[in-house]
C-alpha cells in the first residue's frame, strides 16, 4: 500500500473514531434502599442495591462510591482542612479570642466515638460475586469482579452500617435548633464518571456531583417522627403525619413502635431526608404546579414566620417557573434542618429561626437551586460558580419581584462583593477546584457573587432580553444533563448571534479585570473628540452616554471587534450611534461628535453600571 493511501486511511479512521465518541452520554445509577434508624443511638442499618448503567464508550474496571459520613471523624481530610485554612467555617470550629490573636479548634477533632459519623460497607457484591473493596477516607474503591462493558449494566449489592454525627455541617443530629436528624450525604453514593473520567473527590465540606437515577427508599423509624425530603411518599394513608388524604383517619397496627416510610424519587441525583418528633407539617399548592411541604419545629417563636413564608414560597416558584422553566417534579419540601441552607433533590434543609427576611432569603436561594443544580446538574466541584452564581442571580431577582418594597438594583450586593475580592489581591480564577481555595471568603465571593455578575454582566454584553432568553433555552436544552460552562456560552451565542468565547475565557479562567476610562476630551473645528482607554486586561463593548447643557442626551455604542455583533439599544429613549468596533489590541479609541466641548455637560461610560469596571472614577467626565 502506498504511503499516501495509508495516511488517508488513518485520517478516515481517526475522524470516524472522533465521530463515534462525540455524542453526549451520561451514566445512570438506580438505587433500592431499605434502612432502619435507631433514634436513641443515632445509628442505622441498611441494605442497598444499585443497578449501574455504563452509557460511556469506555470499559470500567473499577468504580468509586462516596462515604460522606466518614468526613466527620478526627483525623479526616475535612478535619485537617479546618485546622489549616486561615478562615474556617465558624459553624465547624470553636473560636478562641485573645487581645493578640484569634485561634480556631476543629469541632471534628473533639468528637467522641459515639459522636462521629461513619459509613461501613459489608458484603459488597457485583452481580452476586464478591468484589474487592478498599476504604480510602470518604471513598470506597471497588475493583470489579468483571469489567462493565460500554452500554451494559451491572448490579451492586451491599449492607451498610452508619452513625449520624453530631451536626458539624449540613448533616447530623440534635443541632442548635433542636432538629433530631438531618440526613444528607448519608448513604453509599456512586461517584460520577463522565467524559473527563471519574470524579472521586474526597469530602472536604464543599459541593457535590452525582449520577442521575431513580431512587426507591424505605426508612423505618420511630412512629412519632415526621419525615420529609426527596421523593414521593408511597404510603401516606398508612403513615399519616399530615401526608394522608384529607379526612382519612390513619390507623396503625396495634402496639407498633415504628413506621416504614416508602419514597420513590424518579430521575434525581441525590436523596436527602430529615426527621423530628416535633415537626409541624403544612402544605401549599403552586397553581398549576407542585405541592410545597413545610416542616418546621413546633416553636411559638418561629410559627408566624413559617406561616408567612408559605405564600411567598408559592410566588417564588411561580417566578422561577416563568423566568427559567417549569419545575419538573410534583413536590418540593422546605425543611427546618438547623444548619445554614443547602439544596437537595426536591427539598432543602435550612435554618428555621431568626428574622423573616433571613428565612425568605435562604428559601429563595435554595429553591432556585432546584433549577441550577438539581435539574441542570453541573459539576459543583469544578464549576461551582455556575450553580451558586446563577442561583444567586435569579433568587435576587425573584425576591425583589415578590417583595412589596423594591430596590433599584437587586444585584448591587454581588458587584460590591466582587470588587472587594479584586481589591483583596487574593482572587483565584473560577476554574480553581472548589477544594483548592486558600480562603473560604474568597471562594464564596467567587462562587456566589462573581458567578452572579457573570450573568448580569452578560446581560450588558448581549442585552437583558437575550440574557433571559438564554437562561430559558439553556434550561430547556440541558435539563437532566451535566452541562459545562461551554454549553452555556454556546447557548448564549446562538441566542445573541455573537461570539462570546472571549467573555467566558477572561471572566472564568483568569483574574483579568475590566477598567475603561475617559482619557482625553479635545475640541477642534466645532467638533469634540473623545478618547477612551482600556486600562484593564479584559475587553468589553462600550455603552457611552453624552449629556448636553441644553438638557438633551444621546448614546454611543462601541462594539467589541471579537464579538462580531452588536446588542439592541439599551436606552431606546435616546438616539444611539453605533460606532466602528474596538479591537482589543488597541489601548485607546477616539471618536468625534458634532458638538462643541462647551455644550457637553458630562460623559458617562456605562450608566447602567452593569459592567464590572473596577475603577469607576475615570468612567465619568464632568464639564467644569
Amino acid at each position: 500500500m502506498k504511503k499516501t493511501a495509508i495516511i488517508s486511511l488513518f485520517l478516515i479512521l481517526f475522524s470516524f473514531g472522533f465521530a463515534q465518541n462525540s455524542p453526549y452520554w451520561q451514566q445512570q445509577a438506580d438505587y433500592k434502599m431499605d434502612v432502619s434508624m435507631d433514634v436513641k443511638t443515632f445509628t442505622y442499618k441498611g441494605t442497598q442495591e444499585i443497578v449501574y448503567t455504563n452509557n460511556s464508550p469506555d470499559t470500567l474496571k473499577k468504580v468509586y462510591i462516596h462515604l460522606f459520613n466518614n468526613a466527620f471523624q478526627p483525623g479526616s481530610e475535612m478535619d485537617a482542612r479546618l485546622q489549616s485554612i486561615s478562615d474556617p467555617d465558624k459553624r465547624m470550629v470553636k473560636t478562641f479570642k485573645t487581645p493578640q490573636k484569634t485561634t480556631y479548634e476543629s469541632r471534628i477533632a473533639g468528637l467522641k466515638p459515639n459522636e462521629i459519623g461513619f459509613l461501613k460497607i459489608n458484603d459488597f457484591k457485583q452481580d452476586g460475586q464478591v468484589a474487592s473493596t478498599k476504604v480510602v477516607g470518604t471513598i470506597l474503591e471497588v475493583v470489579l469482579q468483571k469489567p462493565i462493558l460500554p452500554n451494559t449494566k451491572s448490579t451492586f449489592t451491599m449492607n451498610f452500617d452508619g452513625q449520624v454525627p453530631v451536626q458539624i455541617r449540613r448533616s447530623g443530629r440534635n443541632n442548635a435548633e433542636g432538629i433530631a436528624l438531618s440526613m444528607s450525604q448519608w448513604y453509599p453514593k456512586m461517584a460520577e464518571y463522565d467524559f473527563e473520567g471519574w470524579h472521586a473527590d474526597p469530602y472536604i465540606a464543599r459541593e457535590f456531583y452525582g449520577v442521575w437515577g431513580n431512587f426507591d427508599v424505605k426508612i423505618t423509624i420511630d412512629k412519632n417522627y415526621t419525615v420529609g425530603g426527596t421523593g414521593y411518599l408511597q404510603n401516606p394513608n398508612e403513615i399519616g403525619h399530615g401526608y394522608q388524604d384529607e379526612g382519612l383517619v390513619v390507623k396503625h397496627p396495634r402496639k407498633t413502635k415504628t413506621l416504614t416510610w416508602h419514597f420513590l424519587a424518579p430521575n434525581v441525583h441525590d436523596f436527602t431526608w430529615a426527621a423530628d418528633d416535633d415537626y409541624i407539617h403544612d402544605t401549599a399548592q403552586v397553581p398549576g404546579g407542585a405541592k410545597l411541604h413545610f416542616l418546621y419545629k413546633n416553636n411559638p417563636e418561629i410559627l408566624e414566620n413559617w406561616k408567612k413564608l408559605q405564600p411567598k414560597a408559592v410566588q417564588m416558584m411561580q417566578f422561577f417557573n416563568q423566568n427559567v422553566g417549569p419545575y419538573p417534579y410534583e413536590q418540593y419540601s422546605i425543611i427546618q434542618g438547623g444548619d445554614g441552607g443547602m439544596e437537595y433533590a426536591m427539598s432543602t434543609l435550612i435554618l428555621g429561626n431568626g428574622k423573616f427576611e433571613g428565612l425568605q432569603g435562604v428559601t429563595a436561594h435554595e429553591m432556585a437551586h432546584s433549577w441550577f443544580q438539581f435539574v441542570l446538574a453541573t459539576n459543583e466541584s469544578k464549576h461551582y460558580w455556575m450553580d451558586e452564581g446563577f442561583t444567586s442571580f435569579i433568587s435576587d431577582l425573584a425576591e425583589n419581584a415578590i417583595n412589596e418594597k423594591k430596590v433599584d438594583d437587586p444585584l448591587a450586593g454581588s458587584y460590591k462583593s466582587y470588587f472587594f475580592m479584586v481589591n483583596s489581591g487574593k482572587e483565584l480564577p473560577q476554574t480553581t477546584h472548589a477544594d483548592r481555595h486558600d480562603v473560604n471568603q474568597i471562594y464564596s465571593i467567587s462562587a456566589y457573587s462573581k458567578g452572579s455578575v457573570f450573568l448580569s454582566q452578560l446581560g450588558y454584553v448581549i442585552g437583558n432580553e437575550n440574557l433571559m432568553k438564554t437562561l430559558r433555552r439553556y434550561y430547556k436544552e440541558f435539563a437532566f444533563k451535566h452541562p459545562t460552562p461551554n454549553d452555556f456560552i454556546r447557548i448564549a451565542e446562538k441566542v445573541s448571534g455573537m461570539q462570546l468565547g472571549w467573555y467566558l475565557n477572561d471572566w472564568t479562567k483568569t483574574t483579568n479585570t475590566i477598567d475603561y476610562g475617559i482619557k482625553e476630551i479635545a475640541e477642534k473645528d466645532a467638533q469634540t473628540s473623545i478618547t477612551l482607554e482600556r486600562k484593564g486586561r479584559m475587553p468589553m463593548p462600550i455603552d457611552l452616554v453624552v449629556e448636553y447643557t441644553d438638557g438633551t442626551a444621546e448614546s454611543f455604542y462601541i462594539p467589541l471587534r471579537m464579538m462580531f455583533g452588536e446588542k439592541q439599544n439599551p436606552y431606546p429613549q435616546l438616539k444611539r450611534t453605533v460606532l466602528n468596533d474596538w479591537a482589543w489590541s488597541f489601548d485607546t479609541y477616539t471618536f468625534s461628535i458634532n458638538k462643541s466641548k462647551k455644550d457637553i455637560k458630562q460623559i458617562i461610560i456605562d450608566p447602567s453600571e452593569m459592567m464590572a469596571d473596577v475603577q469607576k472614577e475615570n468612567n465619568v467626565f464632568i464639564q467644569k
